[in-house]
């Protein structure tokens, strides 16, 4: 009698193999823009709170705040920590991005969001001031007020 061994030629092993890294060759770019996808929304959904914390921060303290730490969290709200956002918000890096803050003597202010790594943890940059309006560049370029709003 013959014995028959059980189990996988080194073939079928290799073809396998050969398919899972088709479908993983695949998948790992969509993952990625995926990702950038996320964090670009997150920059957006992040702007529109600062936005709205700007003008609650103007109502309570009668000018727009200076810095982005002044937005922060509190113990007691104060106008050096108004308590309007989170701590991680108020740090300048949030989800592959970086806000920067700018006041204009308690009557303008401006922020803008540029990506950490562009091309890894975003692709566009974003801008807002008191309008509220959201612009964003793809240029690479830092965005501005003359930048296209976002739709």
């Amino acid at each position: 009698m013959r014995n028959r061994q059980k189990g996988f030629s080194l073939i079928e092993l290799l073809i396998v193999v050969a398919i899972i890294l088709i479908i993983a060759a695949i998948a790992i770019p969509n993952l990625l823009r995926s990702k950038m996808a996320a964090n670009e929304a997150s920059a957006v959904g992040s702007l529109r709170s600062l936005n709205t914390a700007c003008i609650t921060y103007s109502t309570t303290y009668g000018s727009y705040p200076t810095t982005l730490a002044s937005l922060g969290p509190a113990a007691t709200a104060s106008s050096t920590t108004a308590d309007l956002i989170d701590s991680v918000l108020a740090s300048g890096t949030k989800s592959g991005y970086t806000f920067t803050f700018t006041g204009g003597a308690g009557t303008t202010y401006s922020i803008t969001a540029i990506p950490v790594t562009v091309g890894t943890t975003g692709q566009r940059a974003f801008f807002t001031n008191q309008s509220g309006v959201i612009r964003a560049n793809t240029t690479g370029a830092s965005p501005t007020v003359t930048d296209p709003p976002i739709s």
